[in-house]
């Protein structure tokens, strides 16, 4: 029996009209995620990837296609359908970590737990579990203010993680930081990518990150190529 794969996308289509010229910025993306998997998303800027991106974990509508989370179509459910299928199966890392200033970690972290309405007497003990897994164990109490450009980091890589997610969606989740720190983070999703099972759509300029991928998909005049051989080659 085939498994269900975590997110797919089947002929996504994304028009966008400016001063009624229709631009065209992805043209019938087809796209299976399984289980565990690491996907690299590469190309130049403005392709389109934060788009791609965007419609996959359902903060875009798609002009045309359809996305499946788990085998739901997003397409097919109200926006608070929508917002449940994101809070249960989906965690997002960005460039920036989007983390709230008035917030500690631990609440920064506990916020998803919160919103799907978890009991509170576990909320606390599964954010400072996730939090101590990322190695931010002595700084619960932190408010972002006070982290360092890597803690932000990876307390915003505990908040995607915490409601243990199918797949994580990262837009430029090092683009932030210097080169040292921002191995760092990638490793912490590797190792967690592998550890939890959570597969990994990761879309980066940086031939570093893609190399440690399972595939490496470019985007490119909105359709989407595995040039996953290119990129094995380059390694060898």
């Amino acid at each position: 029996m085939n498994e269900v794969p975590s997110l797919e996308c089947r002929d996504l289509a994304r028009r966008f009209t400016e001063g009624g010229v229709v631009i065209n910025v992805l043209n019938g993306i087809d796209l299976s995620v399984a289980p565990g998997e690491r996907i690299a998303i590469v190309g130049y800027s403005g392709a389109g990837k934060t788009t791609l991106l965007q419609l996959l974990g359902g903060l875009d509508t798609p002009t045309a296609g359809e996305v499946r989370v788990r085998g739901q179509n997003l397409s097919a459910v109200d926006n608070a359908q929508r917002g449940l299928i994101r809070n249960r199966h989906l965690g997002f890392v960005y460039q920036f970590h989007h983390l709230l200033p008035e917030f500690t970690a631990l609440e920064n972290v506990a916020m998803p737990l919160l919103v799907r309405r978890d009991p509170v007497a576990t909320i606390r003990v599964r954010a400072r579990e996730v939090l101590e897994r990322v190695g931010l164990g002595a700084r619960l109490d932190h408010r972002p203010g006070e982290l360092s450009g890597g803690e932000r980091q990876r307390v915003a890589v505990a908040r995607a993680l915490v409601t243990e997610p199918a797949v994580v969606l990262a837009d430029e989740p090092t683009g932030n930081l210097d080169r040292k720190t921002g191995e760092t983070v990638l490793e912490l999703m590797l190792s967690l990518n592998r550890e939890l099972g959570a597969s990994l759509v990761i879309v980066t300029h940086e031939a570093r990150i893609a190399e440690r991928m399972g595939r490496v998909l470019r985007l490119q005049d909105g359709r989407l190529d595995d040039i996953s051989a290119e990129y094995r080659q380059q390694a060898s």
